[in-house]
């Protein structure tokens, strides 16, 4: 009988069944043959799940007879296919169950996943094991790592129980009452007692030596391990088999040095709780260094070898750009091929178009996909940031020349979403689209035909994605990304790659995508209380509270930093990451050496999003690095505080909603944002927002509020409540019905409230290009078309079709109108104009330490706020920076050029007239930056020493500096 198609079906089958089975029956959906019928699994199972109902035999119960058919059919809630019990030490298991009087509590075990359970009875099972209930609530150690199961109860296993191979079975936990009827049964969460006995700190992955490669393999919970070694990338039978031996949960084999350049899998079988079977799985391997085109085997490669090393590979850690601090980093994201993000921006992207409706632009798209300078069978790849005259690397040159330290790569991993071979990409006819109106459907309905082909989920973290190679067989892609690292590293910039460690593309042991979950089923990935995986990160979330998952985080990395010499590392989603993984990253990584590992760690920075939601908020899952809880470890983390503020509202508001920079109070839009006295107060309010990520976004910087009282930067609140501040030095802190003209000055004002601000600032690539992406709000997977960047700086892409409907649609009927109206479109004059103000306020930046600072203590002594309290003049801030003099009592001299500095940003179409008493008597010059800028409106900024007045034009930031010539 291959299907059951009804529940009346099902039950007449059962009467076939002979009414005196053995006492530890085999589970039926195993493969059961009775009379003229055979029940397989794969007919069973589907129909026992859709219909919530279980069958099986008595076995451990309170009877040995066969109930009746219609008793045998019960409600399924869960059992087998539910992991609510914690397997925790060697001894303990925590259930959240109540036991009662005379109850009784036991282990099963069936090493060929035969258990089978109803509603009071238990088989298939290989062993039993009586738990006993123990008073003590769990241990601290417990608790600390699993603390959403404080409250469970506790229950002892035997101590002569053989739990090692225990653990390489079926395992389930059923509660019995004092008539031996089963009133609950779960299966078990291994984590907690897999780092209890198989915490390993040994070799993983390919070992080469001279004569051997060596395979290790962690995989407690397998049966067996084989390795499938193959002479090609893909097809074609094994040149040979072998069966990797186990000792303490760690599988290996010796094999012969010839090995190398062949590719390798694993068969591993091994329980799998999702489909509640022995599963045979074919994985790669999670430590591959190497990988075939598909991701499905694994490369055995030596990246120590000398062919797989650019010229003077080894001297580049001594050829880096100088970094003398942290403070002195600003980063600029962009993605080899597309220059993109999936995630929301943390300084402000663009303004373009958007004084009144603000729509937040978070990815980008690439110098090199759309670069006619590049070779085009490069394009999009490692080798076109070797090209030292292709426009894009002509950008970045200027770029790092004007202060510049670190390009930020979007993820370089393997991932899913995108094939590794060119010419299966799927392309769209760009002349064909560019023909149609600025306000046209019609672009994204193509876009969007193809876009699932078009993202980006990890599969695996520590090999280069072959995409972006030349051949993604064999070794290119090693090379090239080496070569990429050299090439930018020559022209002034540190590489940062985006590190996306909180989730993975696939799961269970099926899934061509899933890795991890293969070779150790239930163990990498994060589960909730009934043993589903968590999915708040995106997909398949990861558990770094896990020995071994923090252990190949920190493998990972160092594997980047050594064997690629890479300069950072940011974190994706890393507030679901343990804080104590990110501790022992940032030590590990920092403690590397160039005299030991080729490496100067020290200058190594990690930051990444900080943000608390999900099963990790609040610590739900221990301490984890959101921004709340990183102050003092050194570890960046994004400041969405600034953003919403300069923006108005937040990514998941409503896009009027009017901030700082974009008309809050002063220009309204007709927007309802409340009455003149509330509309007034969130405008002080988003000052005193931006005042204090300005100042590092220290938490204990003391401004004085826009109500006049002086507080600390922890007790300014966000609207949510929570504290705006949150770092402890700035190096934790990464900062975000008008003219086209007024459009642009407003997003060169928003670029230099980032630039000029403590801490490290942070750019999206094309910021300084007026980057519009046709206004689509979230474009990780909207394809080239929306994306693209034109570095000859002739067109910014707006006005290239209403941006894809899944995200954007609510918001058509603000965007139409506004691609429609050609008086929205920028020149190359005014993006010409946008790349200047960039690259003049990187040069303000860089001509002075005082922007810098590297201390709390020196941003606290140094830095004021002068347009403060009551009597303010609404929407402008005016921030002063004072230095000491070498030989006199006070501050310490820092800057050998400048004893003072005032900055002063003005948001209003209106010239300012702003007068401090505390600022007379000053010899205060416009900024030689400034003077020499071809903005002309700038220049008509002015400083009176009399009376210690600032005179501050429309939309403009003026820069203000006192020489030591004048002291």
């Amino acid at each position: 009988m291959s299907l059951i198609n009804s529940l009346s079906s099902f039950t007449s089958l059962l009467s076939t069944i002979p009414s005196t089975p053995p006492l530890k029956t085999k589970n039926l959906s195993a493969h059961y043959t009775y009379s003229k019928h055979s029940l397989s699994r794969s007919s069973i199972i589907p129909f026992l799940s859709s219909n919530n109902i279980k069958i099986s035999y008595n076995s451990h119960c309170h009877s040995s007879t066969l109930a009746e058919p219609e008793q045998q059919l019960v409600q399924f809630e869960g059992t087998l296919f539910y992991s609510k019990a914690y397997w925790v030490t060697k001894s303990l298991i925590a259930w959240n169950v109540d036991v009662g009087n005379n109850a009784s509590c036991f282990l099963f075990s069936s090493q060929t996943a035969d258990l089978l359970v109803n509603n009071n009875c238990i088989q298939g099972y290989d062993l039993e094991i009586k738990l006993e209930p123990v008073k003590d609530q769990l241990p601290a150690s417990v608790v600390e790592k699993f603390p959403h199961i404080r409250d469970y109860r506790v229950f002892h296993v035997p101590d002569d129980v053989d739990v090692k191979s225990l653990l390489k079975c079926q395992l389930a936990v059923g509660l019995f009452n004092a008539n031996g009827e089963c009133s609950d049964i779960t299966c078990l969460q291994l984590p907690g007692i897999l780092d209890d006995l198989y915490s390993y700190g040994g070799p993983l992955g390919a070992v080469f030596s001279t004569d051997t490669v060596s395979l290790y393999l962690w995989a407690p919970t397998a049966q067996a391990v084989s390795a499938c070694i193959y002479g090609a990338p893909s097809s074609g039978d094994p040149l040979e088999t072998v069966q990797l031996e186990e000792v303490n949960g760690v599988w290996s084999f010796d094999g012969p040095r010839s090995w190398e350049g062949c590719y390798y899998q694993y068969a591993v079988s091994v329980y799998h709780p999702s489909t509640l079977k022995i599963e045979n799985c074919m994985a790669t391997d999670p430590y591959a260094r190497g990988l075939s085109s598909d991701g499905r085997r694994t490369l055995l490669i030596n990246l120590d070898c000398k062919n797989l090393k650019p010229e003077r590979w080894d001297d580049l850690a001594n050829e880096k750009p100088e970094l003398s601090s942290f403070s002195d980093i600003s980063i600029y994201e962009l993605h080899i091929r597309d220059f993109r993000s999936f995630y929301f921006p943390l300084l402000i992207s663009l303004l373009f178009g958007l004084f009144s409706i603000v729509l937040l632009i978070f990815s980008y798209r690439n110098c090199s996909a759309n670069d006619q300078t590049v070779n085009p069978d490069l394009c999009g790849g490692y080798l076109a940031f070797t090209y030292q005259d292709s426009a894009g690397l002509l950008h970045l040159k200027k770029l790092s020349n004007a202060g510049l330290t670190h390009v930020h790569l979007l993820p370089t991993f393997q991932f899913a979403g995108v094939d590794d071979e060119k010419q299966k990409w799927k392309n769209l006819d760009a002349d064909r689209l560019a023909r149609l109106p600025p306000d046209s459907d019609e672009q994204q309905a193509q876009v969007t035909a193809i876009q699932d082909d078009d993202g980006y989920n990890p599969v695996l973290w520590g090999v280069p994605k072959g995409s972006y190679s030349s051949n993604s067989n064999g070794t290119s892609r090693s090379l090239e990304f080496r070569k990429m690292v050299q090439s930018l590293n020559r022209i002034g910039l540190r590489v940062v790659l985006d590190v996306v460690y909180n989730h993975l593309h696939g799961n269970g042991p099926h899934d061509d995508n899933s890795v991890l979950d293969k070779i150790v089923p239930g163990y990498y990935l994060r589960r909730s209380t009934d043993g589903s995986i968590e999915h708040s990160t995106c997909v398949n979330n990861t558990a770094s509270e896990h020995f071994m998952v923090e252990r190949l985080i920190l493998d990972d990395l160092l594997c980047w930093a050594v064997e690629y010499k890479v300069d950072g590392f940011r974190f994706d989603l890393m507030g679901h990451i343990m804080k104590r993984t990110m501790v022992k990253a940032k030590n590990t990584l920092q403690g590397l050496s160039k005299e030991i590992h080729g490496v100067d760690g020290s200058m190594i920075y990690i930051y990444g999003e900080g943000w608390d939601f999900g099963e990790v908020a609040n610590n739900g899952r221990g301490i984890n690095a959101s921004q709340s809880n990183l102050h003092g470890t050194g570890i960046g983390s994004f400041n969405d505080r600034i953003r919403d503020a300069i923006l108005g509202g937040s990514p998941f508001g409503h896009p009027l909603q009017q901030g700082f920079l974009t008309g809050l109070s002063y220009q309204p839009n007709g927007h309802e944002h409340g009455a003149k006295t509330v509309v007034d107060n969130m405008l002080a309010e988003s000052q005193d927002h931006i005042q204090v990520g300005m100042a590092g976004n220290l938490r204990d910087f003391v401004l004085t509020n826009f109500q006049g009282e002086e507080v600390k930067g922890l007790e300014v609140l966000t609207y949510g409540g929570s504290p705006v501040a949150y770092s402890s030095c700035p190096m934790e802190t990464t900062q975000m019905d008008i003219s086209v003209d007024d459009r642009c000055r407003l997003n060169q004002l928003a670029t230099s409230i980032v630039s000029l601000s403590q801490g490290i600032p942070f750019f999206h690539c094309g910021d300084e290009m007026l980057r519009s992406k046709s206004l689509d709000r979230d474009s990780y997977n909207s394809g080239d078309w929306f994306n693209r960047l034109d570095f000859s700086y002739n067109s910014n892409n707006w006005g290239v079709g209403l941006p894809p409907k899944g995200k954007n649609e609510k918001n058509w009927p603000l965007i139409k109108p506004r691609l429609a109206d050609p008086s929205f479109k920028p020149h190359k004059d005014h993006i010409l104009g946008a790349v200047e103000n960039f690259l003049n306020v990187l040069r303000i930046r860089y001509s002075s330490p005082l922007f810098r600072l590297r201390t709390s203590n020196a941003i606290q002594k140094r830095v004021r706020f002068h347009n403060v309290g009551p009597s303010r003049i609404p929407g402008i801030i005016v921030m002063s920076i004072e230095d000491g003099h070498e030989g006199m009592p006070g501050l310490v001299q820092l800057d050998p050029l400048y004893s003072y500095i005032v900055v002063a940003f003005n948001p209003l179409q209106n010239e300012v007239l702003f007068t401090s008493h505390a600022l007379q008597a000053r010899n205060l010059v416009l900024h030689p930056v400034q003077l020499m800028s071809s903005d002309k409106l700038v220049m008509e900024s002015n400083y009176d020493a009399s009376s210690g007045s600032f005179t501050v034009p429309p939309r403009t930031t003026s820069v203000f500096v006192e020489p030591r010539a004048f002291d």
